[in-house]
C-alpha cells in the first residue's frame, strides 16, 4: 500500500491528486491492471471529476452547501455534521482503470481529494493491481 501525504489550505476545497496517484503508477511498473484509492478521514472523500475548468470545483462545492447546510441544528456535538454528510455523499475510494501504464481517465478528468473540514493533514491510501491475463 502506498500513502498520498495532503495539506490541505482551507475548510473546504477539492485539491488535484493525478499527479501523486500517476507517480505510483509509474514506480509499480504495473502496465494493466486496476488502482484504488480510498480515504481513511470520516470529514473528506475523493471524486473524479473535471479538471480543466476551476469552476467545477467551485459549483460542486456550492451545490453541496446547498444540499448540507451549516445553519441546521445537527446532534453531533463536535459541530462538524456538514462535513461528515459531505464527505458520505462524496465517498471514500475511487476505482481507477490503468492502461499501458497510466491512468486509464478521461480527457478532462482528474482525481480530486475532498475536504471538508480543514485546514488539516491528510491522507490518501493506494493500492495497485496487475491485471496478469493482459
Amino acid at each position: 500500500m502506498h500513502e498520498v501525504n495532503i495539506k490541505t489550505n482551507k475548510k473546504e476545497e477539492f485539491v488535484d491528486i493525478s499527479t501523486e496517484i500517476s507517480k505510483i503508477v509509474l514506480k509499480s511498473g504495473i502496465k494493466d491492471g486496476i488502482l484504488t484509492t480510498f480515504v481513511p478521514h470520516t470529514t473528506a472523500g475523493i471524486t473524479i471529476n473535471e479538471g480543466a475548468d476551476p469552476d467545477v470545483k467551485k459549483d460542486i462545492l456550492s451545490a453541496l452547501t446547498r444540499i448540507v447546510p451549516g445553519n441546521e441544528n445537527y446532534a453531533h456535538r463536535e459541530g462538524n455534521s456538514p462535513a461528515h454528510i459531505k464527505a458520505s455523499i462524496m465517498g471514500s475510494s475511487v476505482t481507477i482503470l490503468l492502461k499501458e501504464g497510466r491512468l486509464a481517465l478521461g480527457t478532462w478528468q482528474k482525481v480530486f481529494f475532498s475536504e471538508f473540514d480543514g485546514p488539516r493533514q491528510r491522507k490518501v491510501w493506494v493500492t495497485l493491481s496487475e491485471n496478469l491475463s493482459s
